[in-house]
């Protein structure tokens, strides 16, 4: 469960995180950095998408700037893994809503 979210920062089951972070069923990805900055491309989430996974939640920024690329949209309805793509506040809403009846996984950055 995300606790809260503002610019810059993000707080995960009472635990503070000021860099990027990747949410999974199996604990959280520290210090995510994509390939292309600002642009999810299907490398960004190598070794997070298993099976199983219902729903991909992207919180693209507190202003919307990180994008997600046409190979991850392509990648996940192959899978029929749904996205939702938000402002990185709106997103965290998304998540904790979702998570609760749902296998999902939430890729969050936190700034721009």
């Amino acid at each position: 469960m995300i606790d809260s979210y503002k610019f810059g920062e993000i707080v995960v089951d009472g635990v503070k995180y000021t860099s990027d972070i990747i949410i999974t069923e199996e604990g959280i990805k520290e210090n995510w950095w994509r390939k292309e900055g600002h642009k999810l491309c299907l490398q960004d989430l190598h070794g997070v998408l298993w099976e199983g996974v219902e729903t991909l939640v992207v919180g693209s920024g507190c202003y919307g700037l990180m994008s997600v690329l046409p190979d991850v949209k392509n990648f996940l309805a192959e899978k029929n893994i749904s996205l939702e793509v938000s402002k990185t506040g709106n997103a965290v809403k998304i998540f904790n809503k979702l998570s609760k009846d749902k296998k999902i996984i939430g890729a969050f950055h936190l700034t721009c």
